[in-house]
């Protein structure tokens, strides 16, 4: 509070944000800043278009008064010394702002000049009283009424008179900042120009003279005020030509018809049928729905219940179904007698009367065009063939034989229950003459198979004999060469026999003498010669096995002798790897060289 050791209970702060939406440009009163007010803050919240501007209630303009931008800078007004702040940096997003020590010693109020959608002005300042931190518009307050001076709406005043159109640039913008475009004939109502600006020499100026029809009955729409350039005394319109083409407005949007259009039922398509054929039922979505800013939204059902709701469901007929048509009477059984078929035609037929695949009917309704049908049992009898031509025996007596079989008979009409016990014969005797000087092979029986199992061989004895009236003659073999020859000898197979351990032949000894090693190859075998493991571990054949293990003995060499009596001396002065030596000591350095290479084998 400006109170040195001061408890803070000798001011309050007066703070606020002017949010309101403008609609015309020009001048607009933000808020009055009363006298003696210290620390005062007026900033745009962010970088737009807009400025602000302040004045005394005594008319004096301080700062972009009387359409004119100024500078940022400092500028004395109301008792105090203002600092005005514009930001030109390109990337710098902060609003203008007013900012003062105080006291003033006078009213002063601070305005927006509008040209684009405001972003919000927050103003700030400190008055002598409690100290407490109050909104500009407290809640029980209500729109129109003061408080502490302040007004909730914006003062606005039209002017007529040509020099308030006209443009103050006298103060561009920094870099990056653009200038201010355009001036309504709008003024605060206490306006008190400085100076009067120059005045034009034309005669014309541009008026709005309506807006254009809003784009939307209802649910917010959109119009645009329509400039027509008129004479400036009489008001009356003239080709655009006679105004100045640069200085005519630029329409800009404004809402209408903003509130909301009648809801309604939104009808979805619908669905397929669910049959192809005959009654079905299709569906479709119903919803509520209500435009608002060329938005269609889906509300709540109760906002269409002033509207008969429509069906979501209907019923469906894409085209009569087919029918199944009984085409032909039924045919005769197919036996005469005992249980049989007969048939009938079935056909699907469409609505046209064409025939159509049995799927377009309903199968469950299908009428049989098939059924067993009974003629009654049937009679039986004895069926027979025809004896065989040929008899059993080439000589003596044989036997013809035939085929005898019990069958119902559709051709008799005999009521016999079965054939009954009167079989007829199925053999008949018969005789080629004597047996007499007629040679043959008689073949004996097979002997038993060569293997208990696996594949094996069996034979038998043939030989040639002569049949006479009560006995054989057995000749040479050569007496029946004119005729096939039996068969001695045939492959006979058991049963299986499983899988079995086969080897090959032992290979040479590794060694002559004092033991060496033989070796062989030992497989599990299955009956068809493939390998197996199915074989009896225990019963495996050894497939390494020791030989020659005899003491090597050597050559007997009737010339190896010692020719001296001290030859164990050149056996141990190991002077045998001389041939002198060997020789001369031949049975010592022999029976040395053999004991070494029996140590080194046995290594």
């Amino acid at each position: 509070c400006g109170i040195c050791g001061g408890d803070n209970t000798a001011c309050r702060v007066i703070s606020g944000v002017f949010k309101h939406s403008l609609t015309n440009l020009g001048y607009h009163k933000i808020v009055e800043i009363p006298e003696g007010a210290t620390k005062i803050n007026i900033t745009e919240m962010s970088k737009s278009n807009n400025y602000l501007a302040l004045r005394s209630r005594s008319g004096r303009a301080i700062i972009n008064g009387n359409w004119a931008i100024d500078r940022p800078g400092r500028y004395e007004g109301g008792g105090t010394m203002f600092v005005y702040k514009r930001p030109n940096e390109i990337s710098s997003t902060a609003g203008e702002s007013f900012l003062a020590d105080g006291p003033t010693n006078e009213i002063l109020d601070v305005y927006m000049i509008h040209q684009q959608p405001n972003p919000g002005i927050h103003y700030e300042y400190i008055i002598p009283g409690p100290n407490t931190i109050s909104s500009q518009v407290p809640l029980h307050r209500r729109p129109g009424e003061p408080f502490n001076g302040q007004l909730d709406v914006t003062e606005t005043v039209n002017y007529e008179e040509e020099d308030l159109h006209q443009e103050a640039s006298s103060h561009p913008r920094q870099p990056g900042m653009s200038q201010p475009a355009r001036f309504p004939s709008q003024v605060p109502d206490n306006q008190v120009p400085v100076g009067q600006p120059p005045r034009r020499s034309r005669e014309h100026n541009w008026k709005q003279i309506g807006t254009t029809e809003c784009s939307a009955t209802c649910g917010k729409g959109a119009q645009y005020p329509i400039f027509r350039c008129v004479h400036r005394n009489t008001h009356e319109e003239a080709a655009d030509s006679s105004c100045d083409i640069n200085s005519k407005p630029t329409p800009e949007e404004e809402p209408c018809n903003l509130f909301p259009c009648p809801a309604f039922w939104d009808l979805g398509e619908w669905s397929e049928c669910s049959k192809s054929c005959g009654l079905g039922m299709q569906h479709r979505q119903v919803l509520c729905r209500q435009v608002y800013a060329n938005r269609s939204l889906t509300v709540q059902l109760h906002r269409c219940q002033h509207l008969e709701k429509p069906e979501r469901t209907s019923t469906c007929q894409l085209k009569i179904c087919s029918e199944w048509q009984i085409r032909t009477e039924w045919t005769s059984c197919s036996v005469p007698c005992g249980v049989g078929q007969r048939t009938r035609d079935v056909k699907c037929v469409s609505n046209l009367g064409d025939v159509v695949n049995d799927e377009e009917c309903n199968m469950k309704l299908r009428p049989n065009d098939i059924e067993n049908c009974d003629m009654g049992p049937c009679a039986k009898s004895w069926f027979l063939t025809e004896w065989s031509d040929r008899c059993s025996a080439e000589c003596g007596s044989g036997i013809r034989t035939r085929s005898v079989v019990c069958m119902t008979n559709h051709i008799s009409s005999l009521p016999l229950e079965g054939c009954g016990h009167n079989r007829p014969t199925e053999s008949t005797p018969c005789d080629n003459g004597p047996c007499l000087g007629k040679v043959e092979w008689f073949a004996g029986s097979w002997t038993q198979c060569s293997i208990e199992c696996g594949s094996g061989s069996q034979q038998r004895e043939v030989i040639c004999i002569r049949k006479t009236e009560n006995q054989f003659e057995m000749l040479n073999p050569h007496e029946c060469a004119f005729l096939q020859r039996p068969p001695s000898q045939q492959t006979c197979y058991l049963k299986p026999c499983g899988a079995k351990w086969f080897s090959t032949e032992w290979s040479a000894c590794s060694k002559s003498c004092e033991g060496g090693f033989r070796i062989r190859e030992v497989r599990c075998l299955s009956d068809d010669m493939s390998p197996s493991t199915k074989c009896d571990p225990q019963l495996k054949p050894a497939e390494k096995e020791s030989c020659n293990t005899q003491d090597c003995m050597p050559e007997i060499d009737e010339n190896c002798k010692d020719n001296y009596y001290n030859c164990n001396v050149v056996v141990q002065a190991r002077l045998c790897v001389y041939t002198y030596y060997k020789t001369a000591c031949c049975v010592s350095c022999s029976r040395v060289a053999n004991r070494q290479s029996g140590f080194l084998g046995r290594r």
